[in-house]
């Protein structure tokens, strides 16, 4: 598992002020919920303001991010978990969520925590969503990520 060079925040972040839409697909409930949980954390640690939607899967999620900008969050949190197939599926889903969300992001000039899990089968999923056992929290990693990229945002525009 890849994590070696992942940043190690030092301080803490202060996201009061900010509005949070955490967007989360419904596939693969444990470890989506697992996310949901690392994201969730994180933003009530921080204070931020912070909402939770349900789409069904994380071809969705471009689309949700979009009108949590439109309806005037500071930022989102993207959460998605995507199994590798049989067949190309897979690399349509996964390229279309990952250009869907990065187009939405440099639209909007909010960002948009990436907790997206691309994975060749379930047990890296559970070990990437913040469970217990788990080696790693990315749901937790795009919220912080998220709100500190909000936080240069709003700086950089005074």
């Amino acid at each position: 598992m890849s994590g070696a060079g992942a940043p190690t925040p030092n301080t803490p972040v202060d996201g009061s002020g900010l509005r949070v839409v955490v967007i989360a697909g419904t596939w693969h409930e444990t470890i989506s919920n697992g996310l949901i949980a690392g994201a969730q954390r994180v933003l009530d640690e921080a204070g931020a303001a912070h909402t939770l939607v349900r789409v069904p899967g994380s071809f969705e999620l471009a689309v949700a991010a979009q009108a949590a900008f439109a309806g005037g969050a500071d930022a989102v949190v993207a959460l998605g978990v995507i199994i590798r197939g049989g067949t190309p599926h897979f690399e349509y889903v996964s390229s279309a969520t990952t250009d869907g969300l990065s187009r939405v992001a440099l639209d909007a000039g909010k960002p948009v925590g990436f907790g997206v899990l691309t994975l060749d089968d379930e047990q890296q999923g559970l070990d990437r969503a913040g469970l217990s056992g788990s080696k790693e929290d990315k749901g937790a990693e795009a919220a912080d990520a998220a709100l500190r990229t909000a936080l240069v945002v709003r700086a950089l525009r005074g």
